[in-house]
């Protein structure tokens, strides 16, 4: 703030709202995140009302989506293990919405809650008690960073896992369902330029992806036993084999 500049770009919720607590009058511009509605940040994606604007990967019914992605991927899936940072204020929408989902579905969740890399092992030894015949993450950064040790866990403990990033596949994990993330990032800068050049927040619709990507790692499946229906196969945007 002292710095006095004429626009902030935050990435993360947690961090917009920090930016957006420390001023109401410098334009705050939101790389891509999570639920800027839900979580106050913005009065709604079409006239946002304050001094943010920006991206968000988010769009409605995606944790659901998701969840019915693996059902068909895995007809006799039942209990979902969910990793979820429920810390950051976008996770409790999307486990609203896959326990609305699971209910459709006829699966039941076991949701725990991750704040460290180091709760991971508990998360799954739960799980595996359980027994949890799937995985699902929530979209929180923290996820992105522990893809990792993540894919490894569900490797170890056979789970076949769908995950909001691709990233994750690339590291070994099952399925990815994604909203295609480059295109918006760019986008960022649009906005910046408007701002620099007159425009205001308030007046600048927030962008929702439009174009999703279905990854799915054939090698990993095969780890597993598992089968991809041709179905599912002939929708990816990418296998992996």
């Amino acid at each position: 703030m002292r710095l006095k500049p004429d626009a902030i770009v935050v990435t993360t919720t947690p961090a917009a709202q920090a930016v957006k607590d420390a001023t109401r009058t410098i334009p705050i511009v939101m790389i891509p995140l999570g639920d800027p509605v839900g979580t106050g940040l913005v009065t709604s994606l079409a006239r946002p009302g304050g001094n943010v604007t920006g991206l968000t990967f988010m769009a409605s019914g995606l944790a659901a989506k998701r969840l019915e992605v693996l059902k068909e991927a895995v007809p006799r899936l039942s209990r979902v293990l969910v990793l979820s940072y429920l810390v950051d204020p976008i996770a409790a929408p999307q486990v609203k919405e896959l326990e609305s989902a699971a209910r459709s579905l006829g699966v039941k969740l076991l949701v725990q809650d991750i704040r460290t890399g180091d709760d991971l092992p508990a998360a799954f030894h739960a799980g595996a008690k359980w027994r949890a015949d799937g995985l699902l993450t929530t979209a929180e950064s923290i996820f992105a960073a522990q893809r990792k040790r993540v894919v490894e866990l569900a490797a170890q403990h056979r789970l076949p896992g769908l995950y909001p990033y691709r990233a994750a596949v690339d590291a070994g994990g099952l399925m990815a369902y994604d909203s295609y993330t480059p295109n918006l990032v760019a986008q960022t800068a649009t906005y910046v330029d408007r701002i620099l050049k007159g425009a205001k927040p308030a007046d600048l619709p927030v962008e929702q992806p439009t174009k999703f990507e279905l990854v799915i790692n054939l090698k990993t499946a095969k780890a597993l036993g598992l089968t991809i229906p041709p179905s599912l196969l002939l929708r990816a945007d990418q296998v992996i084999e």
